[in-house]
């Protein structure tokens, strides 16, 4: 091993960017579509044996060449973007893995937080990271019957999401709602949370929470596992989904809502296995459909918010976004988001 060393290898050196491809390839793995570091350990042919990367502070596409297995190598990567990552100040890590390397984290020091099928884990290096999470969540003193549970992204906060929110508050005594809170969309955490909390206001029986690192947005889940997009969507409905019982048990959740997505093939998976799971635990599961836009079919969503901001149609504006939301788009406060929107090519995405 001392005549190996590590290497980043960056963005703009495609061919070892596609050495590294290649070794993923070879060991069933595909490059990763969100990463901000990847490193590599070299032959003496200026072969790459070994190679690693991190997003975030989730690290990625890890991994070895069968030829060079038992040497140490991926010891070695790890360790090394670890280091990076403590560099930065990101101390609370975690992995996707494959179930039959999950030992070999949870020797260096990790602790699997869910895991699918006997196929893929999620870890974090932090023993009782997971736990204290569910221990910060707040919840209602007393027994309640009817408590109800979404997740939420609100990119950004639509009369949509103001609907499914004010139906399951109406049939529940309780309803936690969770808050993407992985800072990825064009409207930040900090924003969204704002016009979600003022735009449900007129609810007394919310209970606001944030999702913290795990339960992510489909934009940045692993996808390095699987050849097939709709491989990569199943198994994010599946961890999200065993994630979430587990935050149900923590809180006496009896029922999930979700909003229809008519024409997203991704959600339609995605609530599939939701149901599936959710029904073999005894959890209620509701797909509500879409509200829509005013003597129109056209259902409301994010998506088009956005593209009615990115086109200054103000006018359709005020049919999708309750008036929290539209005072915020016209205030000085919103214009960078405004001025990011518009700069972005394609804002219907997730």
């Amino acid at each position: 091993m001392a005549n190996h060393t590590i290497s980043r290898i960056f963005s703009f050196d495609k061919a070892n960017l596609k050495k590294v491809d290649n070794l993923l390839n070879q060991e069933g793995i595909r490059l990763d579509k969100n990463l901000d570091y990847t490193c590599a350990i070299f032959d003496e042919n200026h072969e790459i044996i070994a190679t690693g990367s991190y997003f975030g502070n989730s690290l990625r596409c890890l991994c070895v060449s069968s030829n060079h297995q038992g040497e140490g190598l991926l010891n070695s990567i790890v360790s090394h973007l670890i280091e990076e990552e403590y560099a930065l100040g990101n101390f609370h890590l975690f992995v996707y893995t494959k179930t039959c390397s999950a030992k070999f984290f949870k020797d260096l020091g990790f602790t699997e937080i869910a895991q699918i099928d006997n196929q893929i884990s999620f870890l974090e290096n932090k023993k009782t990271g997971f736990p204290d999470y569910l221990a910060s969540l707040k919840k209602p003193m007393g027994h309640s019957e009817k408590v109800a549970g979404l997740v939420m992204n609100a990119n950004p906060f639509t009369l949509g999401h103001q609907y499914l929110v004010e139906k399951a508050a109406a049939e529940n005594d309780w309803v936690h709602l969770f808050i993407v809170s992985e800072d990825k969309s064009l409207v930040p955490f900090v924003v969204r949370q704002k016009l979600i909390k003022a735009g449900l206001a007129h609810l007394d029986n919310i209970i606001f929470h944030e999702t913290g690192p795990y339960l992510i947005s489909q934009a940045t889940f692993p996808s390095y596992f699987h050849k097939e997009e709709s491989d990569v969507i199943k198994s994010q409905a599946h961890l999200d989904t065993a994630i979430f019982i587990k935050i149900t048990q923590a809180l006496g959740i009896t029922k999930r809502y979700v909003g229809q997505e008519p024409t997203s093939q991704v959600t339609a998976i995605y609530n599939d296995i939701m149901a599936q799971e959710l029904e073999k635990v005894g959890l209620e599961f509701e797909i509500i459909p879409r509200k829509t836009i005013s003597n129109q079919t056209e259902p409301i969503s994010a998506s088009t918010v956005r593209t009615a901001i990115k086109e200054d149609n103000w006018n359709l504006l005020e049919q999708l976004v309750p008036k929290t939301t539209l005072d915020f788009f016209q205030s000085k406060e919103a214009q960078a988001i405004i001025d990011n929107i518009k700069n972005t090519d394609n804002v219907i995405h997730y």
